[in-house]
């Protein structure tokens, strides 16, 4: 499985959108620095995902994931790729007995294909809004979460390199 987390909040940063021709758009923007964050981990051979909404970017989060990932699979040995952040290399990690961590290398998001992940979630669900409150974006956040299927993940992450391990 593939593993990252992003940031969902209720600053935004404005998007293309269409309008009638000789209108000019008009699309709400604020800076209000409040956020949840989504980690994730998918698989992309079966589409299979889990993702959590958590309060903070951290080593506690990512123990709580780990987890909650471990509990969600409990049969599997999980061999989770991660990026080079912190709190995934940290001295403080509590990794459950089924999961095996290992790192891509640094400087390289484009290896980790549940970063078009995010891509899709920001496009269906957080494209020119403004949110009142934060409770808003996490409520949205767990709804566009739920209308990944299976088939859409794995459409997104299986990546040719990726599925020729496989074969």
């Amino acid at each position: 499985m593939f593993q990252d987390e992003a940031g969902f909040g209720r600053i935004n940063k404005p998007k293309y959108c269409w309008c009638e021709r000789g209108i000019r758009p008009s699309v709400p923007c604020h800076h209000i620095r409040e956020y949840y964050y989504a980690f994730g981990a998918v698989e992309p051979l079966t589409g299979n995902h889990f993702f959590l909404i958590l309060p903070k970017c951290n080593t506690a989060c990512m123990n709580v994931f780990l987890r909650e990932l471990s509990n969600t699979y409990p049969n599997d040995i999980i061999l989770l790729c991660c990026d080079g952040a912190a709190w995934h290399k940290t001295g403080g990690l509590d990794i459950p007995e089924n999961i095996e961590l290992f790192h891509i290398p640094p400087y390289t998001p484009e290896m980790n294909p549940i970063e078009q992940i995010w891509k899709e979630i920001r496009k269906r669900g957080f494209r020119n809004e403004v949110f009142a409150t934060l409770s808003k974006v996490m409520d949205r956040l767990s709804d566009t979460i739920c209308s990944l299927s299976n088939q859409t993940v794995a459409s997104i992450t299986g990546r040719t390199w990726i599925l020729k391990c496989f074969n």
